[in-house]
């Protein structure tokens, strides 16, 4: 049992839209673009969370998706469901008869294992996720003089000039 990419892709999609949206519909192109996920695989994850009221689209120029609820009221586990992701770890799909068509002897531990999945997936909400994207360090990075972090002064000789050695003997710049 694992989540797929169909789950894990509608997930990141999700999290992409919400931190963009204040500037407006959020195309699936920039989303395909910024996620690397196939735009045609987005349609039919967007179709989808659409269908289940948790995208609105807007047409025409300028157009793309929105969210259709806030931010705090979408859950992981309304976003994994709305794309059909399965999240069952029972052999049987919860219908008992996973061995000879009987109950088989773990079935009460994968049911309860689908349960907490399913109990922590809905604990987590989009808005969550989105503050923790906001306060992940920029990707950029950023090149630093490690001897200024270090409290090493760094002076520059003038051109021309010598510099003594550890002798006391004067050696070129």
């Amino acid at each position: 049992m694992r989540l797929t990419t169909k789950g894990r892709f509608a997930v990141t999609a999700m999290i992409d839209l919400a931190l963009r949206e204040g500037d407006g519909p959020v195309t699936l192109a920039g989303i395909s673009e910024r996620q690397k996920i196939s735009l045609s695989y987005l349609e039919q994850l967007f179709g989808k969370l659409r269908r289940h009221g948790l995208v609105a689209s807007v047409r025409g120029p300028g157009g793309g998706y929105c969210l259709a609820q806030p931010l705090k009221e979408i859950s992981v586990a309304d976003i994994i469901s709305a794309v059909d992701e399965p999240l069952d770890a029972t052999q049987c799909g919860g219908k008992e008869n996973c061995q000879d068509e009987h109950r088989c002897m773990t079935h009460d531990l994968w049911t309860n294992l689908n349960k907490r999945m399913h109990e922590y997936l809905d604990s987590v909400s989009l808005n969550c996720l989105v503050e923790q994207q906001r306060g992940r360090p920029s990707i950029v990075n950023v090149l630093r003089d490690e001897r200024a972090r270090r409290g090493v002064s760094r002076s520059v000789e003038p051109q021309g000039e010598a510099a003594p050695s550890a002798s006391g003997a004067s050696l070129p710049a």
